[in-house]
C-alpha cells in the first residue's frame, strides 16, 4: 500500500507546487515586467491618488461631466464586482421601457440635440463596465457640457477630438472615447479657464 501511496503524493505535492506556486510566480513576474501597468489594473492615477481604472466605467451623472453608458449591474452601477447584462432580450418590455426611459432622459438633459440619440447612451453592455463610449455619444453632450461648464463648445469638442481613441489594430472596432480619461481632462481645462 505504501508502494501506492507514496508516489501519488510526491507527484500531488510536485504538481501542487509545480502549478499552484510556480507558475503563477512566474506569470505574475511576466506580466510586472512586460505589461507592469496592465498587469496592475490599467490604474489613473490623478494628483498621486488612484481616481479609476482605464478598462472599467464609472458613474458621471452630473451636468458638467461626460456620460457613460448605462450599466445594468447591481445594487450600484459600474459594480465590478457584479458584472453583467440584464439578460433582457430586444423584445422584453422591461428591456423596452428601461431603453424608452433612457431616451427620454437622454432628450431632456440635451434639448439642443434633435437627432437620434446614440445607441450606446440608452443601452448597457454585456458587461455593464463600458469605460469608452462612441464619438456619436460624445459629440452629442458637448452642448450640454460646455454650458454646464460655462465654456465654448468648440473647446469642448476639441477636448473630445483631442481624446479619440481609433481602431484597435487600425482595424477593428470603432473610434472612441474613454469617459474618465476625458471628464479629468474636462476638469483640467475648466481649471486653467
Amino acid at each position: 500500500m505504501v508502494k501506492i501511496i507514496r508516489p501519488l503524493l510526491v507527484i500531488f505535492g510536485g504538481l501542487s507546487l509545480l502549478t499552484g506556486l510556480a507558475y503563477p510566480l512566474a506569470t505574475t513576474g511576466i506580466a510586472q515586467a512586460v505589461f507592469p501597468a496592465q498587469a496592475n489594473g490599467s490604474l489613473i492615477e490623478k494628483d498621486g491618488k488612484v481616481v479609476g481604472s482605464r478598462l472599467i466605467g464609472q458613474n458621471f451623472s452630473g451636468e458638467q461631466h461626460f456620460w457613460g453608458r448605462p450599466s445594468a449591474t447591481s445594487p450600484m452601477p459600474y459594480n465590478a464586482g457584479s458584472s453583467g447584462g440584464s439578460n433582457l432580450g430586444p423584445t422584453n418590455k422591461a428591456q423596452l421601457d428601461a431603453v424608452k426611459g433612457n431616451v427620454d432622459n437622454i432628450r431632456k438633459a440635451h434639448p439642443t440635440q434633435t437627432g437620434p440619440v446614440p445607441v450606446d447612451l440608452v443601452t448597457a453592455s454585456g458587461s455593464g463596465l463600458d469605460p469608452e463610449i462612441s464619438l456619436a455619444s460624445a459629440y452629442y453632450q458637448v452642448d450640454r457640457v460646455a454650458a454646464a461648464r460655462k465654456l465654448p463648445a468648440t473647446a469642448v469638442r476639441k477636448l473630445v477630438d483631442d481624446h479619440i481613441i481609433g481602431e484597435t489594430f487600425g482595424l477593428l472596432g470603432e473610434p472612441r472615447v474613454n469617459v474618465l480619461e476625458l471628464n479629468l481632462a474636462l476638469d483640467q481645462l475648466a481649471r486653467k479657464v
